[in-house]
């Protein structure tokens, strides 16, 4: 049975960050296929992806986690919604970009790189939060969502290295985890949850994919539909849960 978040008898707006990336574009066109749901959409720029095409249920705004001007501008776009927010997913995080790549050791770390890491994987979902969580229904079934990783897990970290991008994950869990137990005092009927989308074919796995084990590298279409899947089974136990692809549970 779908959760009625994700299939509302009603109009709703849901919220995706990161909507321009690989994953966030994903997610944004399968959720499209519900005809209640408006979205309010983030890209750095305030616009839609290049050859995106223009649709009446979806809003642009512009946020880049690493300018704190942007968040008010996010904040407002929702308190300025005709329909209830009951659904946001943080699809935004960083591992990589031209000359910043993922640490092997130790002596690889470096001050701004780390920065980065932590501002965008987890700064920037704890303070739209803050814009935007107390705005959403405190009588109606909610959904706050970020896409973390396995390698932020701690239980699970066997082969080291990649510290900025598990550490700032890990920080990503624990302030989810936090989050939950704090909203599920205002609303029994609140989710707040981690998903692991495995490995998605974007430009943040591009270069890492060569030991991908083979099936397991999952084009982005099929791994929207497979986290849209795990959302549409998470009963209300499940608030505060880091969950993979398949549903299995992550350890912390």
């Amino acid at each position: 049975m779908e959760h009625p978040v994700l299939n509302p008898t009603e109009p709703t707006f849901a919220l995706i960050t990161g909507a321009s990336g690989g994953i966030g574009r994903a997610l944004l066109t399968e959720l499209m296929k519900r005809p209640n749901l408006h979205f309010l959409a983030t890209s750095r720029s305030g616009a839609p992806p290049s050859g995106w095409t223009e649709n009446p249920r979806i809003t642009w705004v512009r946020w880049d986690a690493t300018d704190p001007t942007s968040y008010s501008g996010v904040e407002d776009a929702c308190k300025e919604l005709a329909h209830p927010l009951r659904l946001v997913i943080n699809a935004l995080g960083f591992l990589h970009d031209g000359q910043e790549q993922p640490e092997k050791r130790l002596q690889d770390l470096n001050f701004q790189q780390l920065l980065k890491s932590f501002t965008v994987n987890a700064i920037g979902p704890s303070l739209i939060a803050k814009c935007v969580v107390p705005l959403m229904p405190r009588k109606q079934s909610t959904l706050f969502v970020s896409l973390s990783a396995r390698v932020g897990s701690i239980g699970d970290n066997r082969l080291g290295g990649w510290y900025g991008y598990r550490a700032s994950k890990a920080a990503l869990n624990q302030f989810q985890k936090t989050l939950s137990i704090e909203w599920k005092r205002r609303n029994r009927e609140a989710l707040v949850v981690a998903l692991h989308p495995g490995t998605v074919d974007t430009g943040l796995s591009a270069p890492f994919q060569r030991n991908v084990p083979e099936g397991k590298l999952f084009e982005r279409e099929r791994a929207a539909r497979q986290l849209v899947a795990v959302l549409e089974g998470l009963r209300s136990e499940d608030t505060g849960g880091h969950f993979a692809w398949d549903g299995s549970p992550v350890p912390w």
